[in-house]
């Protein structure tokens, strides 16, 4: 096999042993650490694509951001165990019905498809952030400099709407 082959079913198996475990972890702060793990794997297969540029701003926008929030969100609820409602064993059963005949359907879909071997991407010029950067620039820089100014009205709007007003 190839040097690639091996890194993109490495690859592939750390992104789904690590989505198991976030579906499966019974600490929702250690579903959430893994999700960024599956996270990161799946910018790996970006960069194997060539697309360095998707790759790093799924790390930003993703591990960074979107993650960040999840876990603060978590460790907002408070979730025990003691205070959540329990659902009726008739809706349990019913969960683990539905969910055994979809599973039953996605294995008789993977049984009946030939898997197709991996072929590397030819080397081009497509995914680097330097060309990228050279068509926003140069092509498209009154519509990057009207986004950015409306960002920095967003931003200025939240701190104004966010500070606290003091009475004399």
């Amino acid at each position: 096999m190839v040097i690639s082959q091996i890194i993109f079913y490495m690859l592939a198996a750390f992104t789904l042993l690590s989505a198991l475990f976030v579906v499966f972890s019974k600490n929702p702060i250690y579903s959430v650490l893994w999700l960024i793990l599956c996270f990161f794997s799946i910018a790996g297969h970006f960069v194997m694509l060539n697309a360095q540029f998707l790759a790093v701003v799924h790390i930003i926008v993703y591990s960074g951001a979107i993650m960040v929030l999840f876990l603060f969100t978590v460790m907002l609820l408070n979730l025990n165990s003691e205070t959540e409602p329990h659902k009726p064993t008739l809706l349990k059963f019913a969960a683990v019905l539905s969910g055994g005949a979809l599973f039953l359907i996605i294995i008789a879909a993977v049984r009946s498809t030939m898997p197709a071997p991996y072929v590397a991407p030819q080397l081009s010029e497509v995914g680097y952030v330097k060309n990228i950067g050279m068509k926003l620039y140069r092509d498209y820089t009154l519509p990057f400099e009207v986004a950015s100014i409306l960002f920095l009205s967003a931003m200025i709007g939240s701190v104004v709407l966010a500070k606290k007003e003091r009475f004399n």
